[in-house]
């Protein structure tokens, strides 16, 4: 007698009730998912990564996902992206040009001042009409200048910026608020033109080969180098580093026989590649950068007495910011909208960092924070966080007072021909991801100056995952206090394809953009360098001590 043949109907009728049938299948189906996996994938690698599960670590977020895993773009971060970069594409449009003439002359165009007074008082704005021409004279019919605005009286070390409303014309209103009394100069620099403009804005965002990021990788005892970057245009095997909750990605040429985690640190240089055509480039010689088109225009400013100043609050978070933020008076930065408790003396800037957990995280402008505090509060001492170079983790601590402040540099897009360590690089959302936070932490953000030369939908991701940061750090603990310092004006170079400050001025309107509903402070460095007239990506002293005196305020 032949034993019967066992199918999947035949078991199935051996089992007594339905939900043991359901049981059987399910088992089933994973017994097949189990062996189609195991045919395709290498067992040996399969077994490790079950033994070995991946996990976040405090100081290291890099690491190298299975082949098969992608970074991840939700509907929501997409249409979050795109909505910022539709709205800049539609105020930058491209502009034509024929020749360099049909270019705005600073010279050819006119400045009058509208409704002139008699008497200017403190406290009066005085408007500007400004009507751009070309080197034939000719009044343009479409705006787009790129034009930065301010006031000064030099013997008082006084200046402010001037606000420049763009009517897409040819003409702008540029307004100043008038701050303080005495003579007041005028100045309106014509940065680049709307047709330098444009094709700043097409070149930026047209590819990601302008910077040259080598690795460096630990080969046993020997560093060994290859070339790494935000997109890499190789068909070779690629060392990926990838976030995939925040669709961050950095790359590295694959080494032979040398494991993607070697790697150790990172250098970068200019690399020869240009967008821009041999006509734009001329646009961008030092002597068409910022050229003045007001000529020897001033006025006087009266106290006025019988005009009253209504009261200002105290500096907080969460105010609105306005433009201008402020102005210099005797080389002191003076909020225009909130009364700043003055941090002159040691004590009172003791008092205030007396039980403070202090995180900088960004570029070096915030860098010069620490340096500062160490220079000016003698009880502040640098902690030795072993590394090595400018770019290591800053952390200096005053024991007595219980008082920590760290510096830690901010991940990819990082510029520097120095080596920097990537040994504990880590992008600035996870490291706000790791701040547990309460009434006595504050942490500073600021980053812009590094991300200039590559398209700008890095800035706009890196920008809203920051402020996803924040959000969920204000879930666990609200009482955090976060401030965002914008980046400031520097050098005029002829390499304004990488590092125009119009690039920052772009910048500096995502930021705003970004974090205008969140409960954060801002330091307003921008208006404060133009002010300042601190041409300089390293600010002098004068400025980083205004700076610190805004965040003082805001968090004491």
């Amino acid at each position: 007698m032949t034993s019967p043949i066992l199918t999947p109907r035949t078991l199935l009728s051996l089992l007594p009730n339905a939900s043991a049938r359901k049981l059987f299948l399910m088992v089933l189906i994973i017994f097949v998912f189990w062996v189609v996996f195991m045919t395709s994938k290498d067992h040996t690698e399969f077994m490790f990564h079950l033994k070995n599960p991946i996990i976040l670590r405090r100081w290291r977020i890099f690491k190298e996902f299975l082949p098969s895993e992608e970074l991840q773009n939700t509907p929501t971060s997409v249409e979050a992206d795109m909505a910022i970069l539709d709205k800049l594409n539609q105020q930058i449009p491209p502009r034509p040009f024929l020749n360099h003439s049909s270019t705005t002359s600073a010279k050819h165009s006119t400045a009058t001042i509208l409704n002139p007074q008699r008497v200017y008082c403190i406290g009066d704005q005085l408007d500007v009409l400004l009507v751009a021409k070309d080197y034939f004279g000719h009044k343009k019919e479409y705006g787009g200048d790129f034009l930065r605005a301010r006031i000064s009286s030099p013997a008082l070390k006084a200046g402010a910026s001037g606000k420049v409303t763009d009517f897409n014309n040819g003409t702008y209103l540029v307004s100043f608020t008038l701050f303080w009394e005495g003579r007041v100069s005028l100045s309106i620099l014509l940065m680049h033109p709307s047709e330098g403009v444009s094709a700043l804005w097409r070149a930026r965002n047209q590819g990601y080969d302008r910077i040259i990021f080598t690795g460096q990788f630990l080969n046993g005892t020997a560093h060994v180098l290859t070339e790494c970057g935000l997109s890499l245009n190789t068909s070779g095997e690629l060392c990926q580093y990838l976030d995939a909750r925040d669709n961050e990605a950095f790359y590295c040429l694959k080494l032979r026989g040398v494991p993607c985690e070697a790697l150790t640190h990172m250098t970068t240089k200019n690399s020869d590649v240009s967008y821009l055509s041999l006509k734009e480039k001329l646009l961008f010689r030092r002597f068409n950068i910022g050229v003045e088109v007001v000529k020897n225009l001033a006025i006087t400013v009266s106290p006025c007495k019988n005009k009253t100043e209504s009261k200002k609050r105290k500096c907080q978070i969460g105010m609105e910011t306005p433009f201008p933020s402020g102005y210099t008076l005797r080389g002191r930065w003076i909020p225009a909208h909130c009364e700043q408790n003055e941090f002159r003396e040691i004590k009172y800037i003791n008092n205030c960092l007396a039980r403070k957990l202090i995180y900088l995280m960004g570029d070096s402008t915030l860098r010069q924070w620490i340096y500062y505090l160490n220079r000016v509060v003698k009880t502040l001492k640098f902690f030795d966080h072993h590394g090595s170079g400018l770019f290591k983790t800053h952390i200096l601590l005053d024991t007595e007072r219980h008082t920590l402040v760290q510096w830690k540099k901010h991940g990819h897009p990082f510029v520097t021909q120095k080596l920097f360590s990537m040994k504990d690089d880590n992008y600035i959302p996870r490291e706000i991801d790791q701040v547990a936070g309460d009434s006595g932490t504050a942490i500073v953000i600021s980053f812009g100056q590094h991300f200039r030369p590559f398209p700008i939908n890095i800035f706009i991701r890196r920008a809203i995952n920051v402020k996803k940061a924040i959000e969920r750090l204000f879930l666990r603990s609200p009482e955090t206090k976060v401030i965002i310092k914008t980046e400031n004006i520097r050098e005029i170079s002829e390499n304004a394809e990488l590092f125009s400050d119009f690039h920052g001025s772009i910048q500096n309107l995502i930021i705003r953009d970004v974090f205008r509903d969140l409960n954060v402070g801002i330091i307003d460095a921008w208006d404060m360098t133009i002010a300042y007239r601190s041409e300089n990506v390293h600010p002098p002293d004068s400025v980083i001590e205004s700076q610190i005196g805004m965040f003082l305020n805001y968090i004491c």
